[in-house]
C-alpha cells in the first residue's frame, strides 16, 4: 500500500542526514509482520539470487523496455555510474555507519548496498538519469510487532532526468512498484511459513 511521503520524512532515519539533495518520489508499506530484529533477514532476501523473484508480466515488460532504451541510449555506461562527480552516499555517511556493515548488493537489479542498521537499510543506483535510492526501514506497529517500509528517494540528474523521471511515475506506481510489494510479501509469507 502507497503511503503519505510524510511516513518516510517524519521518521527519525538516519538517511535524513545526508540525503538533502534528493526528492522522496514513493513510500510504501511491505507485507513482512515480524520481531524488532527481523529486519536482517529482509536484507538476506532482497540480497537472494533472485530465485524467489516471480514479478508479472507487465513488471518485466516495463524493465526490458528501460534496459533495450538505456542499452540504445548508453543512460547505464559506467561513465555515468558512480564517480567523483556522482560520488556513493557512502561519502556522506558519518563514521558510525560507513564503519558498520552494508548489507548485500542486489542482483535481480543493479543496486548497490549503501549501509545497514538494525532498522534501516539503504541501496543506490547511478545512472545517466537519476542518482536513486531505495530505503527500507523496520517500522514498530506496537505490541512487539514491526514490518518494513520502503522509501524511493531520487535525485534528477539533467534535463533527461527531469524530463524522464515524471514520465515513468505513472507506470511505476501502477505497474512496478505495487508488483514489486506484493512479490516481497509473499516471498516474506511463503519464508516465515512453518
Amino acid at each position: 500500500m502507497r503511503l503519505p511521503n510524510t511516513a518516510f520524512t517524519e521518521r527519525p532515519w538516519r538517511i535524513h542526514e545526508f540525503t538533502g539533495d534528493f526528492e522522496v518520489e514513493d513510500v510504501w508499506d511491505l507485507d513482512t509482520p515480524g520481531g524488532p530484529d527481523d529486519l536482517a533477514l529482509l536484507v538476506e532476501q532482497f540480497g537472494g539470487d533472485g530465485s524467489g523473484f516471480h514479478p508479472s508480466f507487465m513488471y518485466r515488460l516495463l524493465f526490458a523496455i528501460r534496459w533495450k532504451l538505456g542499452a540504445l541510449l548508453k543512460w547505464d555506461m559506467e561513465e555515468h555510474g558512480l564517480s567523483e562527480r556522482d560520488p556513493s552516499l557512502r561519502e556522506r555517511l558519518p563514521a558510525d555507519l560507513r564503519e558498520g556493515p552494508r548489507g548485500p548488493d542486489l542482483t535481480v537489479v543493479p543496486m548497490t548496498s549503501v549501509y545497514r542498521t538494525r532498522d534501516e537499510w539503504a541501496t543506490e543506483v547511478v545512472n545517466k538519469t537519476v542518482h536513486a535510492v531505495m530505503h527500507i526501514g523496520w517500522v514498530h506497529d506496537g505490541g512487539g510487532r514491526h514490518h518494513a517500509q520502503m522509501a524511493v528517494l531520487v535525485r534528477k540528474k539533467g534535463l533527461l532526468g527531469k524530463v524522464y523521471m515524471p514520465l515513468i511515475l505513472p507506470f511505476r506506481r501502477v505497474f512496478v512498484t505495487p508488483n514489486l510489494v506484493s512479490t516481497v510479501g509473499r516471498a516474506w509469507r511463503t519464508r516465515t511459513t512453518p
